[in-house]
């Protein structure tokens, strides 16, 4: 029996560590790749700022002065985002070029992944309209999607960010489109955007070390209970208006949006909702292990429940419902290790959370569904072109949007749901190796497992749903 194999049968009797177990064995000359070049190739100065190369191009500072391992920002490139992209030299001008500078990035994954459901829906041939359960796996080459990348300075203090991106189509749109009018009344505490952005989360998804299609995104940030009709997603950007401040050295920051109700989809689908963000952070030296911070988020919104339509199509959405999550996190720095945990409660109106439009009746005994969930992430930074990946995240229902059936049993379409019914545990853990990193173009090699599972929710059993995703990627921006 194979070690996959033994894998798979551990998965279906809960026994992840197995299936992990499995894999590590399966990826160890990939791993040993890894180490044998960081072993026996020379450190090389690694340049780029940012995502965007163009940053280095500009201001002759190597990657290191901003990136722990791009994407991912260190203490100085937070600062440096939050100023504007300004260091506060003659260079923060748009009109200061060297002739090498090119102020446009753009990045792309070439990969191979396969991708695993061990309870996936299909149609039943045999049974027009009937769909069964069996286990999916498909693998292959791939490509990523394709980010474009620009942003700087207007003028002093006018700053903007421009991200035109496509998916692994050729389907384009606007990733980010903003301006940031920055230290009004000459401080540091004001400063304001307008356009679509990332939400100021510590913990950015945009800046994510993790690029699978089970691992490349928080779990947190976008669960919502099974059969609610919310859309939003915390990692989405958003459009709107914030304000947002720090302190000259960065330590403390504040942030406070105010967004359109429509989870970052332009032509206002929603068109009367607004939604607000919160959220603020201090930092603090601790010794020689580094700088560490802790924060506090929360964000209260509305999503319409039904929709009013012309020829077919979406007019506006009606019977708003709120919702909210809210939470805290820290980031810890020990050396070359430092690791992210964070906690979040959220909350649904039991319009949302059972699908039921606002002008219609909530099925009998509807409520409002809630739930907690906590994240560990972990990056161990080997040498500035090798850093291990790790993160672990679970998600508890504390309060179901239909009553549970006591005895925790649950079958689709047969029973209540369980107080169990859609709780997820996901992990992820990979490397990322850089064999250079200059102020022309970044190159990763990348390779990454991640296992998702969620309790009782195949479509015909009522049994978990485990999926995971081995990708391995060249990840590289120009």
């Amino acid at each position: 029996m194979s070690d996959l194999v033994r894998g798979q049968r551990f998965a279906k009797k809960n026994a992840v560590l197995g299936c992990l177990a499995s894999f590590v064995v399966s990826i160890a000359p990939f791993f040993m790749f890894a180490i044998l070049s960081c072993s026996t190739t020379q450190a090389a100065p690694l340049t780029g700022l940012r995502l965007i190369p163009a940053f280095a191009r500009k201001y002759g500072l190597p990657c290191s002065a901003c990136h722990e391992a791009w994407p991912k920002l260190n203490a100085f490139g937070q600062t440096f985002k939050d100023n504007g992209y300004q260091l506060g030299n003659d260079r923060d001008a748009p009109i200061w070029q060297q002739p090498a500078y090119w102020p446009i990035a753009m990045r792309i994954t070439p990969n191979w992944h396969r991708e695993s459901v061990d309870r996936n829906f299909v149609d039943d041939p045999n049974n027009p309209g009937a769909i069964l359960e069996q286990k999916t796996t498909t693998h292959g080459f791939d490509l990523s999607g394709l980010d474009i990348l620009t942003g700087g300075t207007l003028a002093n203090n006018i700053s903007f960010l421009l991200v035109p991106s496509a998916d692994n189509t050729g389907a384009f749109h606007f990733e980010s489109a903003w301006v940031r009018f920055d230290n009004l009344l000459h401080s540091p505490y004001l400063n304001i955007k307008v356009g679509k952005f990332e939400l100021d989360n510590l913990l950015s998804e945009k800046r994510i070390l993790t690029l699978s299609d089970q691992g490349g995104l928080y779990q947190l940030y976008h669960f919502v209970p099974v059969g609610d009709s919310n859309i939003f997603g915390l990692g989405d950007n958003q459009l709107g208006a914030e304000l947002m401040g720090h302190s000259k050295n960065d330590r403390t920051r504040y942030s406070a949006a105010l967004l359109s109700s429509n989870d970052g989809n332009v032509s206002v689908p929603n068109g009367h909702g607004y939604d607000a963000f919160l959220t603020a952070s201090q930092a603090f030296q601790a010794g020689g292990l580094g700088l560490q911070r802790v924060g506090v988020f929360a964000y209260f919104g509305r999503s319409p429940t039904y929709y009013l339509t012309q020829d077919g199509a979406q007019l506006d959405g009606l019977g708003q419902k709120s919702f909210y999550r809210a939470g805290f996190l820290g980031m810890w720095y020990i050396k070359k290790l430092d690791v992210t945990t964070l906690y979040m409660h959220g909350g649904e109106n039991a319009f949302l959370g059972t699908g039921t439009a606002a002008n219609q009746p909530l099925p009998l005994g509807a409520r409002s569904p809630q739930w907690n969930g906590a994240l560990i992430e972990s990056h161990f930074t080997v040498n500035p072109q090798f850093i291990l990946i790790n993160r672990y995240e679970f998600i508890r229902m504390s309060q179901q949007a239909l009553p549970i059936d006591p005895t925790n049993v649950f079958i689709p379409g047969v029973s209540v749901p369980s107080s169990d019914f859609g709780n997820i545990d996901s992990l992820t853990f990979g490397y990322r190796y850089y064999p250079f990193m200059h102020s022309r173009a970044g190159f990763a090699f990348h390779n990454e497992y991640a296992i998702v599972r969620q309790k009782k929710v195949a479509p015909v059993t009522g049994l978990d749903v485990t999926s995971s995703s081995l990708f391995l990627g060249f990840d590289f921006i120009f």
